[in-house]
C-alpha cells in the first residue's frame, strides 16, 4: 500500500524515492510488526487468557514438569504474530508482485489449519486435535495449489530445475514432479516447526534466523547483478520477498518479548505450522529448496527424531531417545529448559551460517 502510494506522490515529495528501495522497506516492515506485535499482545494475550479455561492442553505423556510448569498458559499466539505479518507486509510489499500474494496466502492458509487445531485442543480440554489424516490432506492441497501458482507466475524453465548447493552448475531437471517436491518441502518445513515448538522460544528464535538468512538470499536472487556474480539463478520479483521476510523477523521479535520464559503465551499449531510453511514457500521461490535443509537443520533434527523414534519403536519395539521431538530427549537427560533453548539457538545460528557460506562456496 505504501509503496503504490510513495510511487504515487514521488513527483510531489521527492523524499519518498528512498521507499522505492527494498532496503528501506525492508527495514520498515520489520519495525511495523515487531511495534504491533509489542503493542497489541497483551490486549490480545489477555482477551485469550479469557477464553482458554486451562490454557494450552499439555501432553500427559511429555514431561511431568510441563504439566506443572506450563499450566494455564494460552496458547494460539501465532494469531499476534500473523496480525504483525499481514498487516507490515500490505503496508511495505509491492503488491502487484505475485510471490508476495502466495507467500502470505500460504501462510495465513496453514495458520487457519493450526488455529483450528489449537481450537479444537482448547475446546475438548485435551492435547488432541483433529484427526492427522485430515490435516495432512488439507496441507497437500493448500502446498501443491501453492506450488502450481509458483510455476505458472514465474519459468517453467527455472522452477523445473533442482538446484544444489556447494556446486557450481549442477542442476537435475525434475519436471512437474518438481510439484509434488515443492509441496513436499512445504509441508515439512511447516510440520518441522511444530514439532520443534515445545520450549518457551525454542522455535522462534530459529525462525528469525532462518526468515533473515532467506531474506538476504531473496534480495540477492531478485538481483540480477549479485545472482550473476555469485552464479546463482536469477528469479525477477523474488527480492520482494525481503520484505516479507522482514515481516516474519520483526514479528517475531515482538513475540518472543512475551515467549520468553517463562512464556506469557505459546504460539501454538497457529504460529508454528504459518511460519514453517511461509520458509518453506520462500525456499521454493527462491530456487534454495535444498539449502534450507541446511539453514533450517534444527528442525530437520527434530522432525528426523520424531521418525526415527517412531519408526524404531515400531520395528523393535524399543526407543531410540528417551523422548521425542529431540529437546525433549535432553530434558530426560536432566538439562534445564533454558541450557535446551540457548544451546539449540546456537546450532540454529551455526547452520545459518553454513547455509549462507553455499552462496559462495560453488
Amino acid at each position: 500500500m505504501f509503496f503504490w502510494l510513495s510511487n504515487e506522490l514521488i513527483e510531489i515529495y521527492s523524499f519518498l524515492n528512498v521507499f522505492k528501495y527494498i532496503t528501506t522497506r525492508t527495514v520498515a516492515a520489520t519495525c511495523t510488526s515487531g511495534l504491533i506485535v509489542f503493542l497489541f499482545g497483551p490486549l490480545i494475550i489477555n482477551y485469550l487468557k479469557g477464553l482458554q479455561e486451562i490454557g494450552q492442553p499439555i501432553r500427559v505423556d511429555g514431561p511431568k514438569r510441563h504439566i506443572i510448569d506450563k499450566a494455564g498458559t494460552p496458547t494460539m499466539g501465532g494469531l499476534i504474530i500473523l496480525l504483525g505479518i499481514c498487516f507490515s507486509s500490505f503496508l511495505w510489499a509491492d503488491l502487484t508482485n505475485k510471490y508476495v500474494w502466495i507467500v502470505i496466502g500460504i501462510t495465513i492458509l496453514f495458520g487457519t489449519i493450526g488455529f483450528y487445531d489449537d481450537y479444537l485442543k482448547v475446546k475438548s480440554l485435551s492435547s488432541n486435535g483433529f484427526s492427522a489424516k485430515m490435516k495432512i490432506i488439507l496441507e497437500i492441497i493448500i502446498a501443491v495449489s501453492g506450488v502450481y501458482l509458483i510455476i505458472l507466475s514465474g519459468s517453467f524453465e527455472i522452477f523445473g530445475n533442482l538446484n544444489f548447493p556447494f556446486f557450481k552448475n549442477f542442476t537435475l531437471n525434475i519436471g512437474w514432479y518438481f510439484l509434488p517436491f515443492g509441496a513436499l518441502v512445504i509441508i515439512s518445513s511447516g510440520n518441522a516447526v511444530n514439532l520443534t515448538d515445545g520450549l518457551d522460544g525454542l522455535a522462534i528464535v530459529p525462525v528469525m534466523i532462518a526468515v533473515s538468512s532467506f531474506g538476504f538470499i531473496a534480495y540477492i536472487t531478485g538481483n540480477i547483478i549479485f545472482s550473476d556474480y555469485l552464479n546463482i539463478i536469477y528469479v525477477d520479483g523474488a527480492a520482494e520477498l525481503s520484505i516479507i521476510c522482514g515481516a516474519i523477523l520483526g514479528a517475531g521479535l515482538g513475540f518472543l518479548w512475551y515467549n520468553a520464559p517463562p512464556a506469557m503465551i505459546f504460539m501454538g499449531d497457529t504460529g508454528s505450522l504459518s511460519l514453517g510453511s511461509a520458509i518453506g514457500t520462500i525456499a521454493i521461490i527462491t530456487k534454495h529448496e535444498l539449502v534450507l535443509l541446511i539453514i533450517g537443520g534444527l528442525f530437520v533434527l527434530e522432525a528426523v527424531s520424531v521418525i526415527v523414534q517412531v519408526i524404531s519403536f515400531k520395528i523393535t519395539g524399543k526407543r531410540v531417545f528417551r523422548m521425542a521431538p529431540l529437546h525433549h530427549h535432553f530434558e530426560e537427560k536432566g538439562w534445564s529448559e533454558s541450557t535446551i533453548v540457548i544451546r539449540f539457538w546456537i546450532i540454529s545460528l551455526i547452520l545459518a551460517m553454513i547455509g549462507l557460506l553455499t552462496l559462495k562456496l560453488r
